[in-house]
């Protein structure tokens, strides 16, 4: 074998190595963080969520919060409220006193699916060690994921960890016709004290709305 082909063959080598390495430590960060926040008895967060889209000229910008605990949760996005009681889902939307209740597998998107948060990545993806920023003094950690189907509607996901605390900081998803979301979790709280009914639909709290079952 020539000096110049062997050389070649070691430096595949070595990049292959490498990436598989990076691939293993990415993937690792990732189940250490959503291990770390599935421990909790419950996870409260406010969030900002932008869409962007250069070509069509599109940039829209909302905020929500929202109470997660295990399978249950409260979402207020959108001008609506989100409530899944672990069974059934109520979407409640004061503006026009409307509820609609739904199976979760019958749910529209609302762009953000608090019980798919830290198990979407699971299945479906190439994970890839990416850039580390310094956010709020806090150590941003992004894993890139490259989805192996390709039936995905997206090109990648950037997903942003806080390396000390092991909470997921950003969601950045890059769609196939260019447009970019980003979902910036801030305010943190952990295992709150919830009234007992916290998750449970009440309807003689809305005396005057219209019930679509």
């Amino acid at each position: 074998m020539k000096f110049k082909n062997y050389l070649l063959f070691v430096f595949i080598g070595i990049v292959t190595n490498l990436w598989s390495q990076n691939s293993a430590k990415a993937q690792k960060l990732l189940e250490l963080a959503s291990k770390q926040m599935e421990s909790y008895e419950n996870i409260k967060f406010e969030f900002s969520y932008v869409l962007n889209n250069r070509i069509e000229q599109i940039n829209q910008e909302s905020s929500g919060k929202v109470t997660v605990a295990n399978e249950k949760y409260k979402l207020n996005f959108l001008d609506a409220i989100q409530l899944f009681d672990g069974e059934v889902l109520y979407t409640i939307v004061p503006e026009n006193e409307e509820i609609t209740v739904t199976k979760p597998q019958e749910e529209d998107d609302f762009g953000i699916n608090p019980r798919e948060l830290l198990q979407f990545y699971k299945e479906g993806y190439d994970y890839h060690w990416d850039i580390i920023q310094k956010v709020k003094g806090k150590n941003i950690q992004f894993v890139k994921l490259i989805p192996t189907q390709d039936n995905m509607d997206i090109q990648s996901l950037l997903v942003g960890i806080d390396t000390q605390q092991k909470h997921i900081y950003k969601l950045i998803e890059v769609g196939e016709n260019g447009t970019v979301t980003t979902l910036t979790i801030n305010n943190i709280s952990v295992d709150n004290s919830l009234p007992a009914n916290f998750f449970v639909f009440n309807e003689a709290s809305y005396p005057n709305y219209y019930i679509n079952y």
